[in-house]
This record gives C-alpha cells, structure tokens and sequence, in this order.
C-alpha cells in the first residue's frame, strides 16, 4: 500500500546526482516549475517525493531546497550513475511529468551551483552506487570520509584505500594455511639435513679410503712389494747378515715302541719373520760332558736332554732357549686334540697293529688327513736300507702339519700343551713352551716357515758349507771372538792317514779348550791350523804350540762353522806315544 501522505510511484522520474556533501552523501538536482497552460496535473500542489521512505514526515513545499544530508533523501535503486557537474545551470528543468508546474510552483526556477564535494566508491555490484541509509533509530555502519575530485566532469575518479569500509571477517582457512607453511618448511629443513649428512658421509668415507690406500701403499713399499722397490729376497738377506733376535728350543721325539729318538731345532727368528724346523740327524758328531765324542742319538740316551742341549749349543754356537721332550703317546693326543694334521706324504705306511695284506694306516698322496696313530707312524717310519735323511723329512712334515693347527694365542695353545699333562721340562714351562709354539704356528700359517737339514759327513761332522747355510744363516752361530773368561772351540780334521783324532782331542781338553768334533779328510803333507777372525790369530797360535805344529803353519781361511779355530792334521804330525 502506498502512504497517503507521501505515495510511491516506481515510474516517477528520478532526480539526477549533482555532487557529495561534507559528509559523502549524494546531493540530489531539484526539477524547476513552472506553469502550464491547458494541462492537468493530478499532483499538483502536493510534495514532491523522490523515493519511499516510510520514516519520512510530510514536510512543506519549498521554493529553494539546498542540498541535504544524507537522513533526508532516501536512496533509489534504479538511479542510473550521473557525472558530477561544478554547477547548475541558470534555466528551467524540463519535467514531462508535471506539465502544469506541479507542487504549486510556477514559473523558471533557477539553480544554484552546488559545493563541489568528494566522491564516495559504490559498494560490490552497483558501480557509483551507495546502499540505503538506515532509517533514524537503527544503527548505520561508519562511512569513511569521501576524497576530493582528481579533475573536472568527465573525468575519472581516483580512489584511495581510505575511502573504503571493511568489515574484518576471520579467514576459516587461515590455520589451514600457516599449518601448511609450516609443514613446508620443516620438510624443506629435513631434506636439507639429509643432504648435509650425506654430504659428510661421503666426505668420511673418501677420508677413510684415502687413509686405508696409503697405509697399504706404505706397508706394500716397506715390505718391499711394490714394483721398483727391490727384491724383497735381498731385503731378507741383507736383514739376515745383521743382528738378529732369534728363540731357539730343541725337540726330541722318543719313539716308544720301536724305539729311537729324532731331534729337531725349532727356530723363530723374530727379526725376519720367518720360522725354520733344522732337522739334526742323530750320526751328529759332538762331545758329552767330559768332552770326549759322541753322536747326538747317544747323548740324548745318556746325558738326556740337559746334557745334549749344552753340546749342541757347542757344536753350533747358537744359543738354545730349551729342551721340548715329546714322546709318541703325547704326540698322538696333540694331534687328536687339533683335530688331525693334513700332510703330503711320499709313501704308503702300514698299520703296526693291523693284520697281513690289510689298508695301510698312512696312504700315499697329497693332502693326506692323518689322525693320532698316523702322525706317529709316518713321522717314526723308515724303511729296511732307507736313509736316515728320509725318515726326518718325515718328521719335519708332521712338525709343519702340527704347527698349521696349533692356536696362534699364546693362551690357546698353552692350553694344548696343558692338555697332554706331560712332564715339563725345567728349561722351558709350559707357559713358554706355548708362547714359543704360538709364534712358530703363526710363521706355518702364513707361509713363512720352512724346513732345512743340517749336512752331515759320513764321520758325523759337519759337511763343508753348512756354517754357511744352516749354522750362521739359520741358527746365527757364527763364531766370532771369545769373550773374556770363555773357553775357545777347536775342530779337528785329520790328515793323516792315521787315527790322529784322539790324540789331539785330549791334548786340546789337556790345554784348556773346547774339543767341538773331529772328523777324517784326504790326506795332505802339512797341517794347518785355520782361524776366520783376526781376534782368533793369537789363539791359533796358542793351538799350534799345544799340538807342536810350527808356527808357519798358522794361516787365515774359513774354519769350520761350529768352532773358533779348526786344525787340519797332516802327516808332518806327530803323534803322542806312536813309535
């Protein structure tokens, strides 16, 4: 229903925007009135309206209305946009729709120019436009304060931020969007930190293998290894003519059953890293406690193993740590407690205890596992008319084979040797004993262990070179002076066609020194007596006067490897008590 004071009529024209008050509202054009002739106007004298506002009161008719604020023009939504214009024209609006000047007014009506004022930004979806203002009563929304006007009509408007109300509303997904942020970035860092560790994994391993490449290059040259670097059998050699530290203990093997004993020196020489088993045939020609002659085999029967390492440390001038006695049942449990020993055998060895035409108890082959009972057998074997030599390569390989098992601990293989519960020898415990087995074991492991037999004549001495290869190369007994207080060495060789060998070897003891052997040679006219060191000369001359050889015939030369002074009896030789 429309009011009957202030009806709405939606078709009535709408009255043009002619600028903005102080305060940003819209200040409206009032249309002129004049009279009509001949026509009616059903409004006339009634109050123009130019909108509903069903707050407003009916107010008198004015004949000049200034521009109003904002409370007292309502808004209209099908005002179109209007440019802004400085002035009002001075003529008559036309109004179609009041032919006869309705309002009651009549005539021109003139316009004054209106207070130029600053636009105001339309709201969101209706460009230039303002919403309605409240009515009185009801609370409006604060308006910022309009700008002014960058130019004349026709230009645009220039708007500023400030001209704008905001009405701040919480972002729903503002949490949303920090957490994502924030997920973001720590998985940024962590790949980060994953790249910086594996950069420094990559740097300590490149340290690490370039510290391993020039340790083993280091190890590789000092060893000699390396191409270039000389031969490394010259080293050892050269390491081999200096001082050297060597442990030295003497083995015998007593067979039980059939009987005999076989000796061998077991050699670690510390220096070179290298380990040697020298095989010492019993036919050894050396002196017994009161010095008279005799083999090995004989002493270790009758002086037993203190006596015949003391001529043994004579004879060769080395100097022997201690005495290991092993008879065949300890060998046995050894070898069943290392779990059987692996040896290349060169022949077929029978069962002692088995019966006629039955499998031998050793077969031929290489790599031949033996057990207990088979270490022994092979190691004691030898055939009807087979040399001695034979049957102590034998043993050497079941020397060699038992070392490759023996525990390279000190600890473990003391505990083997515990195991026999045999009689220890006063010389060397069984806590040293293992000590030394352990070092050798550690040598056959590595390939750095070898099996040499000292030469032997047909007399028991020894042969021409082995001072060289066994004596001072193996066992470092090169004779050198004597030192004060000590009783020198003095081989013999005779020369004579006779048997002169006894009677210079009590002459020798006679005159206070060392009878270390003798043996028969070609015969030859003129004796000799031969030292190797200047240091010796004195004491050779002191040999010639006690045998009563001359004084010419004193020279220097190579004596034998186990003695200070060898003589060579010739038949110019005088023997004592012969006619």
């Amino acid at each position: 229903m429309n009011d009957q004071q202030n009806p709405y009529d939606p078709y009535y024209p709408q009255p043009q925007i002619i600028g903005y008050d102080a305060y940003g509202q819209p200040v409206y054009q009032q249309p002129a009135q004049a009279p009509q002739q001949g026509v009616y106007d059903p409004y006339a004298g009634q109050q123009q309206s130019y909108g509903y506002d069903p707050y407003a009161q009916p107010q008198a008719p004015q004949q000049h209305q200034q521009p109003q604020s904002p409370q007292s023009h309502s808004y209209d939504a099908y005002a179109a946009p209007q440019q802004d214009q400085g002035y009002a024209p001075q003529q008559p609006a036309y109004d179609p729709y009041a032919p006869y000047g309705g309002g009651g007014q009549h005539g021109a009506q003139q316009w004054q120019a209106a207070e130029p004022a600053a636009p105001v930004a339309a709201p969101t979806g209706v460009p230039g436009q303002r919403p309605a203002p409240e009515p009185p009563g009801r609370p409006t929304a604060p308006v910022a304060p309009a700008a002014s006007r960058r130019g004349d009509a026709g230009e645009d408007r220039e708007y500023r931020t400030e001209q704008f109300s905001f009405i701040e509303e919480p972002d729903e997904d503002s949490e949303d969007v920090i957490d994502w942020l924030k997920f973001t970035e720590s998985r940024s860092e962590r790949r980060e930190e994953a790249r910086r560790r594996g950069r420094h994994r990559v740097i300590a391993l490149v340290v690490v293998l370039a510290v391993a490449v020039i340790g083993g290059v280091g190890y590789l040259w000092s060893a000699g290894l390396l191409p270039g670097t000389g031969d490394s059998a010259q080293k050892d050699q050269a390491a081999a003519t200096g001082p050297q530290r060597r442990d030295t203990i003497v083995l015998h093997l007593h067979d039980i059953q059939g009987g005999g004993t076989s000796t061998a020196l077991l050699v670690d020489n510390s220096t070179t890293k290298q380990g040697t088993t020298v095989l010492l045939p019993n036919a050894l020609a050396v002196s017994d406690s009161e010095g008279s002659a005799t083999t090995l085999g004989k002493s270790v029967e009758e002086d037993g193993s203190s006596g015949t390492r003391e001529a043994l440390d004579t004879l060769l001038g080395a100097k022997i740590a201690g005495t290991w006695r092993l008879d065949s049942p300890y060998l046995e449990n050894l070898v069943e407690y290392l779990g059987g020993i692996e040896v290349d055998t060169d022949t077929a060895v029978p069962d002692p205890k088995g019966k006629k035409g039955a499998d031998p108890l050793v077969a031929q082959g290489e790599k031949q596992t033996l057990t207990g009972r088979g270490a022994v057998a092979y190691a004691t074997y030898r055939a009807a008319g087979e040399a001695e030599a034979k049957q102590l390569q034998r043993f050497g390989q079941v020397v060699n084979g038992m070392l490759k098992k023996m525990p390279s601990d000190p600890a473990n293989a003391t505990t083997a040797i515990e195991f026999l519960q045999q009689i220890a020898d006063p010389s060397l415990p069984e806590k040293d004993l293992g000590a030394s087995l352990a070092k050798l074991a550690d040598h056959a492991k590595t390939g750095a262990y070898k099996t040499a037999l000292l030469p032997v004549g047909e007399d028991g001495t020894l042969a021409e070179g082995a001072g060289d290869s066994v004596v001072r190369d193996i066992l470092g007994g090169k004779v050198t002076a004597v030192e004060a207080g000590g009783v020198p060495r003095v081989s013999v060789k005779d020369a004579t066609g006779e048997d002169a060998v006894e009677a210079a070897k009590v002459a020798l003891i006679n005159g206070g020194y060392a009878f270390v052997g003798g043996s028969k040679t070609d015969s030859r006219p003129k004796s000799q007596v031969v030292y190797g060191d200047d240091a010796q000369k004195a004491t050779a001359a002191e040999v010639a006067k006690t045998l009563g050889l001359p004084a010419g015939s004193v020279v220097k030369g190579k004596p034998a490897g186990n003695a200070a002074v060898t003589v060579v009896l010739g038949r110019d030789y005088e023997i004592p008590g012969a006619s």
